[in-house]
């Protein structure tokens, strides 16, 4: 099947798609994220551990993978957010919707909802978390994003074995299989479903392609 890319040696836009080729060297995407604060997360984390693992595994599947970093960035800015950091490691807010709770409420992540206690707000609040970034994490934040791209029963068998891997984790609601094409349609308010990754999400496609632009600059 062929789905939308964007068109090398031009910006992003929140009408690119995501498959496709990056357009910029790994070495330069790099050296634009470590020119801002990373967290608790070392050069040597960024550098040797999570840009290859989302770089393999993005360009294993045919997706852009300046595109699936510049999600995870905006999500956590730049893996500095209480979400991204070790023992969370939540890429993309990946079952984080803004409930909280005094008290740890039920749900196992075997259903989606999993609940982590903050300990700067004492509050639980719900979000799954992952045991490592090259294994766990960037494996299922591509493959729930493969989900939204292609519909059920689409793709290359190591597209879809992400995609039952991510989905075993946490279901996505059969309407929003393949229902996007471009990245402003992750927001729900571009979402032909009306359903989308970020709600409303109205400018969620300009905010990841505005990232994007930034890690191919220099």
């Amino acid at each position: 099947m062929a789905m939308p890319s964007s068109p090398p040696n031009q910006p992003y836009t929140a009408a690119s798609g995501l498959f496709g080729p990056p357009r910029a060297d790994r070495a330069v995407v790099t050296a634009n994220i470590l020119k801002r604060p990373t967290g608790e997360y070392t050069n040597h984390d960024i550098r040797n551990v999570i840009l290859p693992a989302y770089w393999e595994c993005a360009t294993h599947t045919g997706l852009d993978p300046v595109l699936v970093l510049a999600q995870s960035i905006h999500e956590t800015g730049n893996f500095c957010s209480w979400w991204a950091a070790r023992p969370r490691r939540n890429p993309a807010g990946i079952g984080v919707n803004g409930r909280t709770a005094e008290r740890q409420p039920p749900g196992p992540y075997a259903t989606g909802e999993g609940w982590e206690f903050n300990t700067e707000t004492k509050q639980w609040q719900m979000g799954l978390r992952y045991a490592t970034w090259q294994d766990d994490a960037i494996p299922i934040h591509i493959g729930r994003l493969l989900a939204y791209l292609l519909p059920a029963e689409a793709g290359t068998p190591a597209q879809r074995e992400l995609i039952e891997r991510a989905l075993a984790q946490r279901p996505l609601p059969a309407a929003l299989r393949g229902s996007v094409h471009v990245l402003r349609q992750l927001g729900r308010a571009h979402n032909p479903t009306g359903i989308g990754w970020a709600s409303p999400g109205t400018y969620y496609g300009e905010r990841i392609a505005a990232v994007a632009n930034g890690l191919t600059a220099g």
